[in-house]
């Protein structure tokens, strides 16, 4: 993304520049809100001047993905511990997702080959998973899962903000909600209603971390009955 062109007031335009303004848009506004003259007028040039960079909206797209999945930042791990690789790595796709909410959409929409793109959203975490122990047949399996289950969780929450606690208006959010669960009619919601105070927590964080914690623990008991792992009777 190192080539640059001129543009209004003597600035430069790059790829790069395309990319960043094109996420700000999806992830502020979605991706139906994404065009090129959309795109264009926020960089302060003509439609036209894109298409010296790019072919189309669909390569912008593949470019928004490549970025996003290529800069996948996965928080450090003991790497003599699986659930706490396991448990770093699906912090790190849900972190994704929520900094970039199009790429929820992205990822479900398109599959990316690009080298960026796969060496940081998969080479970089299936090595980790090997590094720790896991067979390619469960690393994958442990990948699968992760990524998925981050993917329809994000998705989830997204319009959900009152699972959010680092939400400012989480709180009212989720009072609001609760009366609504509460307030239904009891006679064709009797469990709704007698559960309304728990039943907020639906999209919560907690609800990601007790999914991530359930599959880790089914992890865990595979690797110990695993007879070619050489620590397999040590806990993690």
């Amino acid at each position: 993304m190192a080539r640059t062109r001129a543009r209004k007031g003597g600035r430069t335009l790059s790829l790069d520049d395309i990319v960043q303004t094109a996420l700000r848009i999806a992830d502020g506004e979605g991706l139906d809100e994404l065009t090129i003259r959309r795109i264009a007028a926020e960089l302060g040039v003509g439609a036209m001047t894109l298409y010296g960079y790019v072919r189309s909206k669909e390569e912008i797209l593949d470019a928004m993905a490549d970025h996003v999945l290529g800069g996948i930042r996965i928080p450090e791990a003991d790497t003599a511990d699986p659930a706490a690789v396991l448990r770093a790595a699906a912090t790190g796709f849900l972190a994704m997702m929520r900094e970039h909410p199009s790429i929820v959409q992205l990822m479900t929409s398109r599959v990316t080959g690009s080298i960026h793109s796969m060496e940081g959203g998969m080479e970089g975490v299936i090595a980790r998973f090997l590094e720790v122990g896991l067979s390619p047949g469960l690393a994958v399996r442990c990948y699968s899962f992760l990524i998925t289950y981050a993917l329809g969780f994000a998705g989830y929450q997204r319009p959900r903000p009152w699972g959010r606690l680092d939400d400012p208006e989480s709180a009212e959010l989720r009072r609001q909600r609760k009366h609504f669960y509460a307030s239904l009619p009891a006679e064709k919601f009797p469990s709704v209603v007698a559960i309304a105070d728990d039943l907020v927590d639906l999209p919560a964080d907690s609800q990601f971390d007790f999914g991530v914690d359930c599959f880790i623990a089914t992890v865990v008991a595979e690797l110990r009955r695993s007879p070619n792992r050489p620590d397999a009777d040590r806990r993690p």
